[in-house]
């Protein structure tokens, strides 16, 4: 007769963090700036500008915007990635407050939404598509609900459900939990533009700064518990 030795299941930490965020940040921003360069300095058109001008930029410029995205489409994958993994990392540190889901909840609506705007925007490097100007616009708004604040505002979410459990049990320097709350508070704001078109402007304030967040949280983020009593000790 023989006897199993049952064997402790060590719980696995995950892809490390800073290199998915690095990632999503890269992409989205090389989103930009490559098409910019690629159609002569024409840049990407404001939803609130004349047909002419909007409808012009996407007949123009079939190869930069499908660059944008593909680009776009694939940050989505790490930030998805991020969100799970900075999820299971806050239950490890002993997180067991709605913290941990609101933040998964939030990564992963935030990153369908940034999938969906991009796979909006292949459609628009269609001649099927781009042969009907109302068309255009149409497909170019819902892009632009989807990855403004259809982004910007589960984002916030992603941020707030790392920031409020790092703030209470100091997981992360309280200067950055609370910048991460600042955030996440005009990311709720931000949820107006959708009625008030003048807030659109917290889009960009928002975004940019949420993505430098992430990469400084999963840099600053403890993989343990242990790790997480030596920062408050130093």
């Amino acid at each position: 007769m023989t006897t199993t030795i049952p064997t402790r299941r060590v719980p696995q930490a995950g892809p490390p963090l800073p290199p998915i965020a690095i990632a999503t940040a890269a992409l989205f921003l090389v989103s930009l700036a490559l098409p910019t360069i690629l159609a002569s300095g024409a840049t990407y058109p404001s939803p609130y500008s004349g047909n002419s001008v909007v409808v012009g930029y996407f007949q123009a410029n079939s190869g930069p915007v499908l660059i944008t995205a593909l680009l776009q489409f694939a940050a989505s994958l790490p930030l998805a990635i991020f969100a799970a993994t900075a999820s299971v990392r806050l239950n490890r540190l002993g997180v067991r407050a709605p913290g941990a889901t609101i933040a998964l909840v939030g990564g992963i609506l935030a990153s369908s939404s940034m999938a969906l705007s991009a796979l909006l925007t292949w459609t628009l490097t269609r001649p099927e598509i781009l042969a009907h100007g109302d068309l255009v616009r149409l497909v170019h708004d819902l892009g632009f609900m989807t990855g403004g604040p259809g982004f910007v505002v589960p984002i916030g979410l992603l941020i707030a459900g790392i920031a409020v459990p790092s703030l209470i049990v100091r997981l992360l320097p309280r200067w950055l939990a609370w910048a991460g709350l600042i955030i996440a508070g005009l990311a709720l704001v931000a949820t107006l533009t959708v009625a008030l078109p003048g807030l659109s402007i917290l889009l960009p304030i928002v975004r940019f700064p949420a993505f430098a967040w992430l990469i400084a949280a999963a840099f600053l983020l403890p993989a343990s518990r242990a790790g997480a009593r030596a920062g408050e000790e130093s």
